[in-house]
């Protein structure tokens, strides 16, 4: 991981207390997988930097897009930062979806809230690679949905929404068997209980998880973001050997 400052291009709101922002440096050609993410240091007023995932790069321009959502006081602070000014980033961190070594046809991306972001990265290095895309996108209400448009440009996409205020009144399961063509392989990122619920309806097919989770030192020395897994290690750290881990290796409780 590299430590850098980087400047800010682009920062806005894109969706209900959900924020867009660009940042510029050379941490960018450092990204290898969709799924990694950087961890950001909001002020020296809070301690603890804040674990984002990566939504897109531009190798060209050297700029990474974030999307973030202001989850309490550190988050809040953040949506305060302006173009043009810089800020302490340490990244990539975490092992990200393996493009490269899955051999699909047809991938099904399933994304819950702020966990959608990641898997607009991984959207567009599938399609580079000719893999057919669907994605479900699942949101609270209208007024939190962001980036179908984007997904739109990469595959078939179906929105849920909790309240029913646009897409499918409901959760992102229901739609599995509503997609007419087969697909082989699913990548998820979202709240714990929904990914659990996903891999629970599609263990017949391989799958990815990424998982969201507070973090404290990023870097896998402190272990405060760990997961039970199914062999005699007995745990993953999220931070390092994740955040995305295939289905089958970790415990969702």
């Amino acid at each position: 991981m590299k430590r850098e400052w980087m400047k800010i291009v682009d920062h806005k709101e894109i969706a209900r207390d959900t924020y867009r922002l660009v940042l510029q440096g050379d941490i960018v050609s450092d990204v290898t997988d969709p799924g990694q993410f950087v961890h950001v240091q909001v002020s020296q007023d809070y301690y603890l930097r804040r674990p984002v995932s990566i939504s897109d790069i531009n190798p060209e321009e050297r700029t990474m897009t974030l999307l973030y959502k202001v989850m309490g006081q550190g988050t809040d602070a953040l949506t305060r930062k302006a173009v043009g000014e810089k800020i302490d980033v340490l990244g990539p961190g975490g092992q990200g979806f393996p493009v490269e070594s899955v051999g699909t046809k047809h991938a099904l991306l399933v994304g819950g809230g702020i966990g959608v972001p990641p898997l607009h990265y991984l959207a567009k290095r599938l399609r580079d690679r000719g893999v057919k895309v669907t994605s479900i996108l699942g949101f609270q209400s209208k007024a939190d949905v962001f980036l179908i448009e984007e997904f739109k440009e990469l595959g078939n996409v179906h929105v849920t929404t909790n309240d029913g205020s646009t897409g499918h009144h409901g959760l992102v399961t229901d739609l599995f068997f509503e997609i007419d063509e087969p697909f082989d392989t699913y990548f998820t990122c979202g709240p714990t209980v929904m990914l659990k619920a996903v891999s629970e309806h599609l263990s017949h097919i391989p799958g990815y998880i990424s998982m969201e989770e507070r973090m404290g030192c990023g870097i896998g020395a402190c272990f405060a973001c760990v997961v039970p897994a199914h062999d005699e290690k007995g745990y993953r750290r999220i931070c390092c050997d994740g955040p995305v881990f295939e289905a089958s290796e970790v415990m969702l409780t």
